[in-house]
């Protein structure tokens, strides 16, 4: 299944374009996604034995597990993330030719996890272009006691003061949203397999996991094969350079042996 073309459809492509944001249903059925979801859970159970406790984390912490690039670790998961499926929807909502992989990453927000504050990825990314895109799909079937992931629809190309996610974050976007009256979209509930693709600077944010299971979700972040690395802005953006870039140059097209053409 990952081989085969998702039926991306023209309604589709204008509602992302439009809002900065887009649910598409049955991206990979739950029987295709179950061995790729066993592998990522294999990595993830050392990974978590080795975390604090949700109560001496910060809000960052207590947002999510993050495990990054876990296509490196497993072949499996390089399949699943490396896969033309989804990276041909996201080359099709950005409109380019081609895509590159910036990197993957699993976010399990534990029961009991705390909210996700308002943010923008790509305060993250040093790149040129904003031909970027997410794709967050929930390995298990989900709703919105878990910490459903929420944008603020139309704010792809709002200029905002550039703050890493964090209770600040939380407080000056979210008054921001507020103010503007930017609709809020969340679905109620996704299945497994199900996905959304946001562009890099919309603005978006998840509560918190009241139920008692773990919400377990893959993303998948693409970029432009034609970006280029910017000369860092922050210091994330520095680290960002050195890992996921490989240290290349400001000016270099972003195009390191982590950054392959998928697409």
């Amino acid at each position: 299944m990952l081989r085969q073309t998702y039926s991306l459809k023209e309604t589709d492509k204008t509602y992302f374009n439009m809002n900065g944001h887009v649910y598409l249903p049955d991206v990979l059925s739950t029987d295709a996604l179950q061995p790729y979801r066993e592998a990522i859970n294999r990595w993830a159970k050392d990974f978590r034995a080795k975390q604090k406790s949700l109560a001496e984390r910060d809000t960052y912490g207590k947002a999510f597990l993050q495990m990054m690039n876990l296509w490196e670790e497993d072949s499996l998961i390089k399949e699943f993330t490396l896969a033309k499926r989804f990276a041909k929807i996201a080359a099709d909502l950005l409109g380019v030719s081609h895509v590159r992989l910036y990197h993957d990453q699993a976010l399990f927000k534990e029961p009991g996890g705390g909210l996700t504050p308002w943010h923008q990825d790509q305060y993250y990314w040093p790149l040129d272009t904003t031909k970027t895109v997410t794709m967050w799909m929930p390995l298990v079937d989900i709703d919105d006691d878990m910490g459903m992931l929420t944008f603020a629809s139309g704010t792809q190309e709002v200029n905002l003061p550039k703050v890493h996610i964090s209770d600040e974050s939380e407080q000056m976007i979210g008054q921001f949203v507020k103010e503007n009256n930017f609709p809020i979209v969340a679905q109620k509930t996704m299945k497994a397999g199900d996905a959304t693709f946001h562009q890099g600077w919309t603005l978006h944010a998840a509560p918190g996991n009241h139920s008692t299971k773990m919400r377990e979700v893959m993303t998948i972040i693409y970029m432009d094969a034609d970006a280029h690395v910017i000369e860092p802005q922050n210091d994330n953006q520095e680290a960002d350079r050195q890992r996921w870039l490989q240290g290349l140059a400001p000016g270099s097209l972003a195009a390191s042996e982590l950054n392959p053409i998928l697409v």
